[in-house]
């Protein structure tokens, strides 16, 4: 980021200047933001101030005084916690309005990185603070044509690995060898390295009950075997392994067995209309140039669900952002967890993953979107998953 693009952008948001903070790498937005070196040793508090216009300028510490050395404008050099209160009195515009990694009433926990007690003092000298949330996705989470090529890839290299996992299921299932969701998981993650692609963790791969924990992960220590008639998903992200790639993340879901048993095919297609809607939803939105945020996509999925009479059993946000991280710093499609009310941009990327979670079993149906250019809208994940696929049947396996 550019700090005439920020400039720019608190020139739209109509506030004074975005005030930069950190403590003991408390705030990885800013380092992000600011192109700062990972290298730094930061053990005393620095601050950096972007004003709307003029030079920005820093106050460093006298004990790490070149900190921000990398960055352009002047820097204060302070001793004392006295120091360096009375500077920041300079630094900053009295009476006015800045900026900072902080959400009222946390609504927004990505962004409130900046402690309360830096808030109080910021406010002492009489100036008001305001949530930068929407000023850090202009900053760190718009992809260029790059991240759009890297993350296509990701996304074509996950599908195919999908394609082998399920069919390795079949395999299995049809020689009758002994499978668990645990060795599925790790044939996918060395799939992952053969295919070079990165990632945090490995996949979920899931059945049944199981499949109602969206966060379940097996383990060597605690596995599952999976049987005819399980119902099995699997969810998988991952990166290129490359410098600055993006994610891709993806859930897709199946039957062992020849025959998909109704009641799972209604859950499916009440979770695959949520995502389609929300899915138009942004497109339509996008085309007739009309502002939309993260909590409003979350609604038109999560109504969906509501009217197919599994409301109750949506029980996370609708998507999450995406980017070097596969959740990234940008806004979330959630009016669940958070009200989200950042504005969703172009040249972001994010999740559509609803998901109705019964007792008996989990549903959940993930695609990656990306918002190109107001009329064009493009979808990762391809093909999407149109109907439960049945593992043992001949068109399955």
């Amino acid at each position: 980021m550019q700090i005439p693009e920020i400039q720019a952008k608190l020139v739209e948001q109509g506030y004074d200047g975005w005030l930069f903070y950190d403590f003991h790498r408390r705030n990885p937005i800013a380092y992000r933001a600011l192109g700062l070196p990972d290298d730094l040793i930061v053990t005393r508090r620095w601050y950096y101030y972007v004003p709307q216009q003029g030079e920005p300028a820093g106050l460093v510490s006298a004990l790490e005084p070149h900190n921000l050395d990398a960055l352009p404008g002047k820097k204060l050099v302070y001793r004392t916690w006295e120091e360096g209160r009375d500077f920041l009195a300079l630094l900053l515009p009295t009476g006015g309005t800045v900026a900072m990694e902080y959400s009222p009433l946390n609504a927004i926990p990505y962004v409130s990185l900046v402690d309360a007690g830096t808030v109080d003092l910021i406010r002492s000298l009489g100036i008001s603070v305001v949530s930068s949330a929407d000023l850090v996705q202009v900053a760190v989470c718009l992809w260029t044509e790059q991240h759009w090529s890297d993350h296509r890839e990701a996304s074509r290299r996950l599908i195919e690995i999908k394609d082998r996992a399920f069919a390795e299921v079949a395999r299995r299932m049809r020689s009758r060898i002994s499978t668990s969701d645990f060795e599925i998981q790790q044939f996918m993650a060395d799939c992952y390295h053969e295919a070079g692609l990165i990632t945090d963790d490995p996949p979920i791969v899931a059945t049944n009950e199981r499949c109602s924990n969206p966060h379940y992960l097996p383990t060597l220590e605690h596995q599952t075997v999976m049987r005819d008639g399980d119902v099995l998903l699997i969810d998988f992200w991952a990166k290129l392994d490359k410098p600055g790639s993006v994610y891709a993340d993806h859930t897709w879901m199946a039957f062992i067995g020849d025959i998909v048993p109704p009641r799972l095919a209604q859950v499916f297609l009440a979770v695959a209309t949520a995502r389609d809607r929300a899915i138009e939803f942004v497109s339509q939105s996008f085309a007739q140039r009309r502002a939309i945020h993260g909590w409003q996509v979350d609604n038109v999925a999560r109504e969906s669900i509501k009217n197919a009479g599994f409301g109750d059993y949506f029980i996370h946000r609708t998507g999450h952002n995406i980017d070097k991280d596969v959740h990234g710093e940008g806004a979330n499609m959630d009016n669940y967890e958070s009200h989200d009310e950042r504005r969703v941009l172009e040249r972001t990327c994010f999740s559509i993953e609803p998901g109705i979670y019964l007792p008996e079993f989990g549903v959940r149906s993930e695609v990656d979107v990306f918002v190109a250019a107001p009329d064009q809208i493009d979808v990762t994940g391809v093909p999407i998953q149109r109907e439960v696929i049945a593992l043992l049947s001949k068109r399955g396996g």
